[in-house]
Formats: C-alpha cells, sequence, structure tokens
C-alpha cells in the first residue's frame, strides 16, 4: 500500500502543554505526546508508519537533516528516501512521517534502531526506535573464545535466538589434581543482548597461578535457564623467565 508522505509545520500554540527541550533550544520527540521513544510490532515485510516531532522554540528558523537505519524511509523529494532535510520556522514544530520496511527475511523477536536529527550546525538528536517482529520466540545463546589474556578472562557472547536476552555467567577453573581455582556464582551481566548481536567482554582474574595446567569453564544462562550454554578450555601456565633463567645458568 502506497504511503503519502506530508512533512506538516504546525504553529505552536499558547494552549499546547509546554515541552521539555535542551539547553540549546530545539527537541525530538515521537508525535502525539508522551512516548519516550518509538514501538512498534509487526510481522515480518510488514510496513509500519509513525510520525517524529522536531520542535523549534527560538526565535530563529532551524535547519536539520533526518535519518534512520536500514529499515527505516522518509519522504524525500519526490521518492522516499533514508534522509530528509527539514527547515522549521521560529516557534514551530515539523512532523515528519517516515515508515519502517521490515523485511521479509528478518528473524522474528526483538530489533532497535534510532532516529538520529542533526542540526546544520552539528548538534544531534536520537530517540530509540524498537520493534518487535512476530513470530516464535526462541531463546538461544553461545559462550565462544574463551582464553586467558594477562589477568584477564575474555570471551564473547552471541545472542543466536529471536528475544532480546540479558545473560548471567559463572566461572570456574580447576588446576591439577581437582585443586579449585576459580568458583564464581551466576551473576547477571550489564548487557543487553539483541538477537543476532555479538559481543566482547572480559572477567578479571588477578590471582592466576603461576604454574599450572587448569580447566577453564564458563557457563552462560538467561531467559530464566531457556537459554544456556558453556565452554571450557585447557590453559597451561608456565613461568617463562624462569625456565629461561634457569636453562641460561645451566648452559654457563
Amino acid at each position: 500500500m502506497r504511503v503519502l508522505f506530508l512533512v506538516a509545520l504546525l504553529l505552536a500554540a499558547t494552549a499546547t502543554a509546554p515541552v521539555a527541550v535542551a539547553d540549546d533550544g530545539w527537541s525530538v520527540v515521537p508525535s502525539g505526546g508522551g512516548r519516550p521513544s518509538f514501538y512498534a510490532e509487526g510481522a515480518p515485510g510488514a510496513v509500519l508508519q509513525d510520525t517524529v516531532s522536531v520542535r523549534n522554540p527560538s526565535a530563529e528558523p532551524l535547519r536539520v537533516r533526518l535519518s534512520g537505519g536500514s529499515w527505516v524511509v522518509f519522504a524525500g523529494e519526490g521518492a522516499p528516501a533514508r534522509t530528509v532535510s527539514v527547515e522549521v520556522p521560529a516557534r514551530t514544530r515539523a512532523e515528519v512521517p517516515f515508515t519502517v520496511n521490515v523485511p521479509a527475511s528478518v528473524t522474528p523477536g526483538d530489533h532497535a534502531d534510532t532516529l538520529t536529527v542533526r542540526s546544520s550546525d552539528g548538534r544531534s538528536r536520537t530517540v530509540r526506535l524498537r520493534l518487535r517482529v512476530g513470530g516464535p520466540e526462541l531463546p538461544a545463546l553461545t559462550v565462544e573464545r574463551v582464553a586467558v589474556r594477562g589477568e584477564r578472562i575474555t570471551y564473547e557472547l552471541v545472542n543466536r535466538g529471536t528475544t532480546t536476552l540479558t545473560p548471567s555467567l559463572a566461572v570456574r577453573a580447576e588446576g591439577l589434581f581437582g585443586r579449585r581455582l576459580l568458583d564464581r556464582a551466576p551473576r547477571t551481566l550489564p548487557v543487553e543482548l539483541q538477537p543476532g548481536r555479538r559481543v566482547r567482554l572480559g572477567e578479571p582474574w588477578s590471582e592466576r597461578p603461576a604454574l599450572d595446567a587448569v580447566d577453564l569453564r564458563l557457563t552462560v544462562t538467561a531467559g530464566g535457564g531457556a537459554a544456556r550454554d558453556a565452554e571450557a578450555v585447557e590453559v597451561r601456565f608456565v613461568p617463562w623467565r624462569a625456565v629461561a633463567g634457569i636453562a641460561g645458568g645451566g648452559a654457563a
């Protein structure tokens, strides 16, 4: 269905409720009032519509350029475009319609994007856009590329499902003869993983052994245990400087 795009410049009436603006004047909010961000739901292949409001309470005209992610399309001159320029006269607001074209091949679940509005002097504002694509919800999470680098355990988490996840991590390490070196209970990580997102993280380990063969195991869970994965690696610690010194002494 074709959508007629209009950019309406609306005079700010005195009866309109006051709008919070930044110190340098203009602001960007979802149209309609009361929404801190955009939220929409649709199936793969859907075309969703909304409007963003650029408000200019100053006594000077304001020229801005709006842009969004790869799914967002604004009104353009003659054809829809991924970016659009709008001039907002003094003490007015511009209502700028846009569509979100959900790819037919996208995985169901939660997706995120932002709308960015930048003025001619380089100042910018962003508004979050959250989208839930219909379909079966599948929580799936993997932990990969576990390694010890210096005094840190590094690893990567990948959301391979269709829902946004907040993972928890447990760390366990055993040395020779089953000696327990680490036993960190599960704790929630300060990260929100969107579907398909990969993030690299690290855990401090300042008390690591100088000489040992260690079995290191990281376990991640999310979604109340619906998503779970573990990765185990063997790490050998050798004090190479001491070994080199002994070898050098022997040669002497």
